[in-house]
């Protein structure tokens, strides 16, 4: 399996997964051309595609979509609610309605070798969802965009050989921070964004013996740093008396809004 992050912000998101035999992106959020040229760089195209699936429609996800989707003729999978809203969004321009897959969350489905299910996340969209994807005995996910989490999360969470977890924002940098107040509150709240201290806490339950790499996303542009990022998440494993895991046993990474990361074989 090859996870490769191609961009993971608040102003775009595009992970690819992929396989010998198939190969998806998660959310198509960032411009045609810097997908394309993103997948170019690791010897892929547009037209190797199998799937797109998207997690909920915010543009930050699905900016890309229309273009990419008329150019290659790609198959596009989301749940009800959200393919509605895709439909609703005139920036994207015209979307050919024969591409779109429903799925429901919780009912895994299979796009060539890849097992892919989708699960519920708590964030203020239609029905938003993150993945998990399974191919050969390896196992990868991206769970962004929810305002929090519990064990329903954490147990589609398990078990990862690698996992790209949201760490939006630091609470101080956000409390006094440019935004307006109503703004502050929702991305606080249950339906907003995990903070920095929340996906440590989060990673400090998921991280296992066979996890390669974890990687933090979905970082806000004006709340938070890479730095900061990390070392809150870093800090909150060591606070964990429950978690084995410290700095240096697992690779951890923040992933770039603006560039690809390496890719990762697992």
């Amino acid at each position: 399996m090859d996870f490769y992050s191609i961009a993971s912000g608040s102003s775009g998101n595009c992970i690819y997964i992929g396989s010998d035999k198939a190969a998806v992106l998660i959310d198509a959020g960032i411009s045609c051309k810097r997908i394309t040229d993103a997948l170019r760089s690791i010897g892929r195209k547009p037209e190797d595609l199998s799937a797109i699936l998207i997690t909920h429609e915010h543009s930050d996800h699905i900016s890309g979509l229309g273009v990419l989707s008329r150019k290659a003729h790609i198959p596009i999978y989301a749940t009800a609610p959200t393919i509605r809203q895709i439909m609703r969004y005139s920036p994207l321009g015209k979307v050919d309605e024969s591409l779109f897959r429903t799925i429901d969350a919780d009912l895994p489905f299979t796009i060539g070798d890849l097992r892919i299910e989708a699960f519920h996340v708590s964030h203020d969209a239609a029905d938003p969802v993150a993945y998990r994807v399974e191919t050969g005995g390896r196992a990868a996910a991206v769970a962004t965009d929810m305002g929090c989490y519990s064990r329903y999360t954490l147990s589609h969470l398990k078990d990862l050989d690698t996992v790209l977890v949201e760490s939006n924002h630091d609470e101080n940098m956000l409390q006094v921070g440019p935004y307006p107040y109503p703004l502050k509150q929702r991305i606080l709240s249950e339906k907003g964004h995990l903070s920095n201290v929340s996906a440590g806490m989060l990673l400090a339950q998921i991280l296992n013996d066979h996890m390669e790499k974890a990687y933090l996303g979905h970082l806000s542009k004006t709340n938070n740093y890479d730095e900061l990022a990390y070392a809150t998440v870093m800090a909150e494993l060591a606070l964990d008396q429950q978690c084995p895991y410290k700095e240096g046993d697992i690779p951890v990474e923040v992933a770039s809004r603006s560039h690809p990361m390496e890719l990762l074989h697992i």
